[in-house]
C-alpha cells in the first residue's frame, strides 16, 4: 500500500486535530484561551512592536478578542488581515470590532474603510495555525495564505498552540514557513534553540502575503 503524500498526511492531521479540539469542554478552552493571551501579552516582544497584526479567532482557534482589547488600551496599531484574489493577504488597521465584515473564508475581516498598512511597517504578526511543533513549524488551514505572507516577511513572528495540540514533527513540505516563537499554556519554543526538555527548533521563516 503506498504511503500518503505529506500534503494527504496534512489534510488528515488537520481533521484529527480540529477534531481533538471540538471535543474539548468548553471550560477548558476558555482556560486554554486565558493562559495563551497571557502569555502572548506578557512577551517583551509585543511590548516592542508599535504595529502588530493578529487574527480573529474563529472556529477552534484561540480566541484572540482579549488580546485585541488589551492591546489597543495599550494604545498599539492592531492590523486584521483580509483575504484577497489569488490567495493574498492584505492587513488593514482595525480600532473597532464593529469595523469588521464578514469575510470571503466565513472570517470577520477589515472593510473598505480600514487603512492598509505595508508589511514592511509591521513589528510582529501572530500567525494562526492548527497546530504547531516543537520546531516551530505550523499546520496551518491549508490554504496557504500565510506560508505565501510569511515567506516575504522579515518582523517577529509568534505562534499560539494548545498543549493538547503540540506536535513533536510536522509533516512539512518546501513552501511551508514557521515562525520564530510557539507559545502554549506552560511552555515557549524558539526556532533554532531548545525548550527544556524539548527539540531542537528549525530555523524561523524569512520574513507579505488567512486562512493557510
Amino acid at each position: 500500500m503506498p504511503m500518503p503524500s505529506c500534503s494527504e498526511a496534512k489534510r488528515a492531521l488537520r481533521a484529527r486535530l480540529r477534531a481533538q479540539t471540538a471535543a474539548l469542554p468548553p471550560r477548558a478552552r476558555a482556560e486554554s484561551d486565558r493562559l495563551l493571551a497571557r502569555r502572548f501579552l506578557a512577551l517583551p516582544q509585543v511590548d516592542a512592536a508599535g504595529t502588530l497584526l493578529l487574527f480573529w479567532g474563529v472556529g477552534t482557534e484561540p480566541d484572540t478578542r482579549p488580546i485585541l482589547e488589551a492591546l489597543w488600551a495599550r494604545g498599539k496599531e492592531v492590523l486584521l488581515p483580509r483575504c484577497l484574489p489569488g490567495r493574498v493577504l492584505e492587513a488593514r488597521r482595525v480600532r473597532d470590532p464593529r469595523e469588521l465584515l464578514p469575510g470571503a473564508l466565513g472570517i470577520p475581516e477589515p472593510g473598505e474603510a480600514c487603512p492598509t498598512v505595508g508589511w514592511g511597517d509591521i513589528g510582529l504578526i501572530l500567525a494562526p495555525a492548527v497546530a504547531y511543533d516543537r520546531r516551530c513549524f505550523r499546520l496551518g488551514q491549508g490554504g496557504g495564505y500565510y506560508d505565501r505572507c510569511l515567506a516575504g516577511y522579515g518582523g517577529r513572528t509568534v505562534g499560539l498552540c494548545r498543549d493538547v495540540l503540540l506536535q513533536e514533527r510536522l509533516p512539512v513540505e518546501p513552501h511551508d514557513r514557521g515562525v520564530e516563537l510557539v507559545l502554549t499554556e506552560t511552555r515557549r519554543f524558539a526556532a533554532g534553540q531548545k525548550e527544556a526538555g524539548g527539540a531542537q527548533g528549525a530555523p524561523p521563516a524569512q520574513g507579505g502575503q488567512q486562512g493557510g
